[in-house]
């Protein structure tokens, strides 16, 4: 089989080449396949290093000269009257080809690719201003060109990596025979990111890819609430609002693409229905919801996988003593670790240093190596004087050091620290290694980590004989008090545990070892080709009972499965308290109506427990009394809620509709503030025990 890899940054093979962790991913899931004896070829931009490629390596210049003038219709809502409404760019092309450890480099080098050789991807700030902007899509149009010009008649499957970098390929390739592709979801990327229709439109057309791109939003006759619901979303990051004359990236991906990739099991899960996160009812409405149904048949878990430093038996004897001692810290303390980039937001590190910050100032004898790295440095000060007041338990450091520093901190250290926030986390590396260095993980229990095995309750819990570690509820919050509050029980409880119950920390340590290290490269290339195989094969796939039901699309459902697999139906239709299902397996009775209210009432699900509560007066007064609004103040009741917050519309104005969000007191089982001056309904987003976060709607006066 040949697997062309491609992607805008696939600098792994060399750390002097390296920009970011897709770069890591491709180059040793290439050597992986290519040990498993296929043909891999990986096609990238030169980004001006050619120079620097012949210097280290034995590069090879080809005879591919492709010259060209790329189309770029511009958006005039973005760029202005700075450039014609479509400017032409003129592009030679030419190849380059570097051997190495049975994978064929090929590298493209233009005017365009070749700027910005020491960041490789554009500034943000260059969108509207300056067209090296679009280097990431003139590489994507140079790749086609390429992997048509150079591998012309030959079969070979098509890897590509993140939506919004490959958007163009899948439809380009769809009608050659010769090309399957394979579109990778790197990250959690909005998935409703659009870009400019026009451009896309003329870019396909310039390709010769005769594809109808998907039809404009219709503008949604969304009720109040979903508009409430959507606008917050820019709290979230989960997703934005765009005008007309777009098109979303996913779309042209699932649609056009063969097969669909994603990192980690939990990462699916995350990107196909988007479960208990603010976002997940305003998705059901909107187009992108269809598209995931659609597509759901061609996705797949490829998976990531721990680098071989880590997995590939010891790692090197550390000396824990002069390792701490060199950083000023008590090698006798109980020792946390953080290692990420600096992306508060993204990594919870606001969070973390305010428990860091809790923990030691109500005297926890502990040490923490905190590493947050940014090469402009930390601009954050209050980051700083946690450092400075507790600088003989806190070690702080943003700079880049090798993997070898890493492992020495890692292997030093008893617990680690990755309290990501937003599900932004797809697989988590360096989550990783610290397990696989014996680092037991406290760690937010995102989908797309959940591989790790880190739980709630790892000591007398479910599933304790295999937990790894310590759980804290998702957040999709910024600057979030309950995540700060649950990082410092967990650091106070897992400081202690170290001391108290010795043997369930070596347990938890074996564990995580454990667990880390079976995810290497070979793994990851074998889940790969058992997915690659059957398509190479002429074998396409289909939509199996399983994920219908675990997402909940029982429309979906043949209408035989609820004969032939009524009782799995029947057990997915009581876990989300789905009645109107349910009923279609089994004829109700009392105790099976309890218990589908209750289930929708643990979900806060409360549509769903409208559909029961009429049988029953006692639910039916449960679920009414649950708000009421009195004397200009509202009450909500809701015993396993942790935080109600009142979401109201901004007054409409120009530019970008925003909303108010205003917490509500928590004064045991209820929740009190202040009602609404205007309107009839209250827009309550609930974050519940165990970290499902849900919206209601409560109409009064």
């Amino acid at each position: 089989m040949h697997i062309i890899e491609t992607y805008f940054d696939c600098g792994g093979f060399d750390h002097r080449l390296i920009q970011g962790g897709t770069s890591v991913y491709l180059w040793n899931l290439s050597r992986a396949l290519a040990d498993q004896g296929h043909r891999v070829s990986i096609v990238t931009p030169a980004h001006g290093r050619l120079d620097d490629l012949r210097r280290y390596h034995d590069l090879e210049t080809l005879d591919h000269r492709d010259s060209y003038e790329l189309p770029l219709v511009l958006d005039p809502q973005t760029w202005g009257d700075r450039f014609p409404a479509e400017v032409r760019i003129p592009l030679t092309t030419t190849a380059h080809r570097l051997r190495l450890e049975g994978v064929d480099l090929y590298f493209l080098s233009n005017d365009l690719l070749d700027r910005l050789p020491d960041r490789f991807y554009p500034p943000y700030s260059s969108k509207g201003h300056d067209l090296v902007f679009f280097k990431p899509l003139a590489y994507q149009v140079d790749s086609i060109r390429f992997v048509r010009a150079h591998f012309a008649g030959e079969r070979a499957v098509v890897h590509a990596h993140e939506p919004y970098y490959h958007y163009l390929l899948p439809a380009a390739f769809r009608d050659d025979p010769d090309k399957l592709v394979v579109g990778t979801v790197q990250s959690n990327m909005p998935i409703t990111k659009k870009v400019y229709r026009p451009k896309v439109e003329r870019l396909l057309e310039f390709l010769g890819a005769d594809v109808t791109l998907p039809a404009e939003d219709a503008g949604l006759p969304l009720t109040e609430h979903e508009q409430v619901m959507s606008t917050y979303q820019q709290h979230t990051h989960l997703h934005y609002e765009y005008g007309p004359g777009h098109v979303r990236v996913y779309d042209l991906v699932a649609d056009h693409a063969d097969l669909v990739d994603f990192l980690s099991p939990g990462h699916q899960d995350f990107y196909t229905d988007f479960a208990d996160t603010p976002f997940e009812q305003i998705f059901t409405r909107l187009p992108v919801h269809d598209t995931v149904r659609r597509n759901a048949h061609k996705s797949f878990v490829g998976g990531c996988a721990v680098g071989d430093t880590w997995t590939g038996g010891e790692l090197p004897a550390v000396d824990r003593a002069a390792v701490l001692g060199g950083l000023g810290l008590n090698p006798a303390l109980p020792t946390f670790f953080h290692n990420a980039r600096y992306a508060v937001n993204h990594k919870g590190q606001v969070e973390l240093f305010r428990a860091v910050d809790r923990v030691l100032t109500e005297g926890l004898a502990a040490n923490f190596v905190l590493r947050c790295i940014s090469d402009e440095g930390i601009p954050d000060p209050y980051v700083h004087d946690v450092a400075a007041r507790h600088k003989d338990r806190v070690h702080l450091e943003w700079q880049r050091v090798d993997e070898r520093r890493i492992a020495e901190y890692a292997s030093s250290s008893d617990y680690c620290l990755f309290p990501s926030k937003f599900e932004m986390d797809t697989f988590l590396i360096a989550q990783g290694e610290a397990m696989a260095a014996g680092a037991v993980p406290i760690a937010t229990a995102q989908l797309g980590m959940a591989h790790f095995g880190h739980t709630a309750d790892p000591l007398t819990g479910p599933g304790a004989a295999t937990a790894t570690g310590f759980a804290v509820d998702r957040s999709f919050t910024e600057d979030d008090p309950l995540l700060a509050d649950a990082l410092a029980r967990r650091i106070h409880q897992a400081a202690a545990l170290l001391h108290e119950q010795p043997e369930e920390y070596r347990r938890l340590r074996a564990n995580a070892v454990a667990n880390a290290r079976q995810f290497t490269w070979e793994r990851a290339a074998r889940l790969h080709l058992d997915a690659f195989t059957p398509l190479w094969e002429g074998r396409r796939p289909v939509l199996r009972t399983e994920p219908i039901l675990r997402h909940g699309w029982f429309d979906l459902l043949p209408e035989d499965a609820y004969t032939t697999d009524r009782d799995a139906v029947a057990a997915a239709a009581l876990r989300l308290g789905d009645a109107d299902t349910h009923r279609r397996c089994h004829a109700p009775d009392p105790a099976t109506t309890r218990a589908l209210f209750e289930a929708a009432w643990a979900r806060a699900d409360f549509a769903r427990c409208a559909r029961t509560a009429d049988s029953d007066p006692a639910l039916r007064a449960r679920l009414d009394g649950r708000c009421t609004v009195e004397g200009g103040r509202v009450t909500y009741r809701l015993p396993h809620a942790e935080r109600v917050e009142l979401v109201e519309p901004a007054p409409a104005g120009p530019g970008r509709r925003t909303v108010t969000v205003r917490q509500l007191d928590k004064h045991g089982d209820e929740f009190t503030g202040a009602a609404p001056a205007t309107g009839t309904e209250l827009h309550l987003l609930l974050t519940l025990t165990g970290g499902r976060t849900t919206w209601d709607v409560v109409r009064h006066g």
